[in-house]
Protein backbone atom coordinates (compact mmCIF):
# COMPACT_ATOMS: atom_id res chain seq x y z
CA UNK A 1 0.00 0.00 0.00
CA UNK A 2 1.22 3.54 -0.71
CA UNK A 3 0.02 6.94 0.42
CA UNK A 4 0.80 10.38 -1.02
CA UNK A 5 -0.78 13.27 0.88
CA UNK A 6 0.57 16.70 1.75
CA UNK A 7 -0.83 19.57 3.78
CA UNK A 8 0.59 22.99 3.00
CA UNK A 9 -0.31 26.21 4.82
CA UNK A 10 1.17 29.31 3.26
CA UNK A 11 0.62 32.50 1.31
CA UNK A 12 -0.01 32.94 -2.41
CA UNK A 13 3.02 34.21 -4.29
CA UNK A 14 0.94 35.52 -7.21
CA UNK A 15 -2.69 35.93 -8.19
CA UNK A 16 -4.39 32.69 -9.24
CA UNK A 17 -4.62 31.99 -12.98
CA UNK A 18 -7.92 30.43 -14.10
CA UNK A 19 -8.31 28.62 -17.41
CA UNK A 20 -10.60 25.98 -18.87
CA UNK A 21 -9.77 22.69 -20.55
CA UNK A 22 -11.29 21.96 -23.99
CA UNK A 23 -13.82 19.75 -22.16
CA UNK A 24 -14.91 22.74 -20.01
CA UNK A 25 -13.23 21.85 -16.69
CA UNK A 26 -11.89 24.79 -14.70
CA UNK A 27 -8.19 24.69 -13.76
CA UNK A 28 -6.55 27.19 -11.41
CA UNK A 29 -2.79 27.49 -10.86
CA UNK A 30 -0.88 29.58 -8.34
CA UNK A 31 2.34 29.53 -6.37
CA UNK A 32 2.32 29.06 -2.60
CA UNK A 33 5.14 29.98 -0.22
CA UNK A 34 5.84 28.55 3.23
CA UNK A 35 8.27 30.19 5.67
CA UNK A 36 10.46 28.51 8.24
CA UNK A 37 13.00 30.09 10.58
CA UNK A 38 16.24 28.14 11.10
CA UNK A 39 19.61 28.85 12.63
CA UNK A 40 22.55 28.66 10.26
CA UNK A 41 26.00 27.34 11.19
CA UNK A 42 26.98 30.77 12.54
CA UNK A 43 23.94 30.79 14.85
CA UNK A 44 22.10 33.50 12.94
CA UNK A 45 18.37 33.12 12.31
CA UNK A 46 17.59 32.56 8.63
CA UNK A 47 14.20 32.67 6.96
CA UNK A 48 13.84 29.66 4.62
CA UNK A 49 11.11 29.93 1.98
CA UNK A 50 9.79 26.82 0.19
CA UNK A 51 7.73 27.32 -2.96
CA UNK A 52 4.97 25.02 -4.23
CA UNK A 53 3.05 25.12 -7.50
CA UNK A 54 -0.60 24.36 -6.71
CA UNK A 55 -3.30 23.20 -9.14
CA UNK A 56 -7.01 23.17 -8.26
CA UNK A 57 -9.80 21.76 -10.42
CA UNK A 58 -13.48 22.44 -11.18
CA UNK A 59 -15.53 24.35 -8.55
CA UNK A 60 -12.56 24.77 -6.19
CA UNK A 61 -10.58 26.30 -9.08
CA UNK A 62 -13.31 28.86 -9.74
CA UNK A 63 -13.66 29.65 -6.02
CA UNK A 64 -9.91 30.15 -5.59
CA UNK A 65 -9.76 32.41 -8.63
CA UNK A 66 -12.64 34.50 -7.34
CA UNK A 67 -11.55 35.00 -3.72
CA UNK A 68 -7.76 34.53 -3.47
CA UNK A 69 -5.14 37.14 -4.36
CA UNK A 70 -1.39 37.46 -4.00
CA UNK A 71 -0.50 37.23 -0.29
CA UNK A 72 -3.71 35.44 0.76
CA UNK A 73 -3.16 32.77 3.43
CA UNK A 74 -4.61 29.39 2.47
CA UNK A 75 -4.66 25.74 3.61
CA UNK A 76 -4.12 23.19 0.82
CA UNK A 77 -4.38 19.39 0.91
CA UNK A 78 -3.39 17.22 -2.00
CA UNK A 79 -0.86 14.93 -3.67
CA UNK A 80 2.80 15.96 -3.98
CA UNK A 81 4.81 15.48 -7.14
CA UNK A 82 8.38 16.59 -7.91
CA UNK A 83 8.92 17.79 -11.47
CA UNK A 84 12.38 17.96 -13.02
CA UNK A 85 13.20 20.46 -15.74
CA UNK A 86 16.18 22.18 -17.33
CA UNK A 87 16.33 25.97 -16.99
CA UNK A 88 17.55 28.39 -19.67
CA UNK A 89 21.15 28.09 -18.48
CA UNK A 90 21.03 24.29 -18.80
CA UNK A 91 20.84 23.57 -15.05
CA UNK A 92 18.69 20.69 -13.80
CA UNK A 93 15.98 22.13 -11.51
CA UNK A 94 13.21 20.67 -9.36
CA UNK A 95 9.71 21.99 -8.76
CA UNK A 96 7.33 20.90 -5.97
CA UNK A 97 3.83 20.54 -7.42
CA UNK A 98 0.64 19.89 -5.47
CA UNK A 99 -2.47 18.54 -7.18
CA UNK A 100 -4.90 19.92 -4.60
CA UNK A 101 -7.92 17.95 -3.40
CA UNK A 102 -9.01 20.35 -0.63
CA UNK A 103 -8.68 24.08 0.07
CA UNK A 104 -9.64 26.30 3.02
CA UNK A 105 -9.34 30.08 3.25
CA UNK A 106 -7.52 31.16 6.40
CA UNK A 107 -8.75 34.74 6.62
CA UNK A 108 -11.89 36.64 5.74
CA UNK A 109 -12.67 38.56 2.58
CA UNK A 110 -10.17 40.83 0.84
CA UNK A 111 -11.64 43.83 2.68
CA UNK A 112 -11.39 42.21 6.11
CA UNK A 113 -9.55 44.14 8.81
CA UNK A 114 -7.16 41.27 9.47
CA UNK A 115 -3.92 41.69 7.55
CA UNK A 116 -2.68 38.63 5.62
CA UNK A 117 0.93 39.86 5.65
CA UNK A 118 1.29 40.25 9.42
CA UNK A 119 4.92 39.91 10.43
CA UNK A 120 4.19 38.02 13.63
CA UNK A 121 1.03 36.22 12.42
CA UNK A 122 -0.76 37.36 15.58
CA UNK A 123 -4.33 38.47 14.89
CA UNK A 124 -5.28 39.14 18.52
CA UNK A 125 -4.61 42.88 18.43
CA UNK A 126 -6.00 43.45 14.93
CA UNK A 127 -9.56 42.22 15.36
CA UNK A 128 -12.44 44.58 16.03
CA UNK A 129 -13.83 44.09 19.54
CA UNK A 130 -17.21 45.64 18.67
CA UNK A 131 -20.48 43.78 18.31
CA UNK A 132 -19.72 43.31 14.58
CA UNK A 133 -16.62 41.19 15.26
CA UNK A 134 -18.45 37.94 14.45
CA UNK A 135 -19.65 39.20 11.06
CA UNK A 136 -17.98 39.47 7.68
CA UNK A 137 -19.20 41.84 5.05
CA UNK A 138 -19.07 40.42 1.55
CA UNK A 139 -19.60 42.57 -1.52
CA UNK A 140 -20.81 40.86 -4.64
CA UNK A 141 -20.03 42.08 -8.13
CA UNK A 142 -23.31 43.99 -8.46
CA UNK A 143 -22.34 46.29 -5.58
CA UNK A 144 -24.82 44.86 -3.09
CA UNK A 145 -23.58 44.01 0.36
CA UNK A 146 -24.75 41.27 2.69
CA UNK A 147 -23.88 40.84 6.35
CA UNK A 148 -23.25 37.18 7.22
CA UNK A 149 -22.84 35.74 10.70
CA UNK A 150 -20.42 32.96 11.67
CA UNK A 151 -23.22 30.38 11.28
CA UNK A 152 -23.73 31.38 7.62
CA UNK A 153 -20.14 30.66 6.53
CA UNK A 154 -19.73 27.06 5.22
CA UNK A 155 -16.27 26.40 6.70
Amino acid sequence: MSFNKIIVVGNLGRDPELRYTPQGSAVCDFSLATNEKKRDKAGEMQNVVTWFRVTLWNKQAETASKYLTKGSPVYIEGRLRVEEYTDREGNLRHSLEVNATDMHFLSGSRNDEISADSSDNSFADKTDKSDKSDKIELNNREGNSNILGDDDIPF
